[in-house]
């Protein structure tokens, strides 16, 4: 894996780049799904000692780059939080670490939000199978 320089990923930032940086919950459930997405919860202890989704992985956005082995560089890694500030920070880092790397724009509210009831039931058995 190569690591990028920043400047010469800003002179090639374009709205296509902009568009692949982001990744919406349908999209990245269906990745994960497959296997070929590993998401990361960024959230630091605290807040994710006071709730989890149950998805992902923890790995606190300032332990981030201590930890870099954990992550798959086969995958596409999604880091997520409650809103996307941290996230994209994750992203970014990552994308210069040579990671394909996005950020989940609806945020782990968003998971939390969708993954309830029928849709968590009907999920979980695409998932398991």
């Amino acid at each position: 894996m190569e690591q990028r320089d920043f400047g010469d990923y800003l002179r090639h930032f374009d709205y296509d780049e902009r568009k692949a940086m982001k990744i919406q919950l349908p999209e990245m459930l269906k990745l994960y799904a497959d296997g070929s997405a590993q998401v990361i919860d960024i959230r630091f202890n605290q807040e994710f000692a006071a709730w989890q989704v149950g998805l992902g992985q923890h790995i606190p956005l300032n332990e981030l780059p201590d930890r870099l082995d954990e992550l798959d560089p086969e995958k596409t890694i999604v880091a997520m939080r409650p809103h996307y500030d941290r996230a994209e920070i994750a992203r970014l880092y990552l994308t210069m670490q040579g990671f394909h790397a996005r950020y989940l724009t609806d945020g782990i509210l968003g998971i939390a939000n969708h993954l309830r009831g029928d849709i968590a039931r009907d999920y979980m058995a695409l998932v398991n199978d």
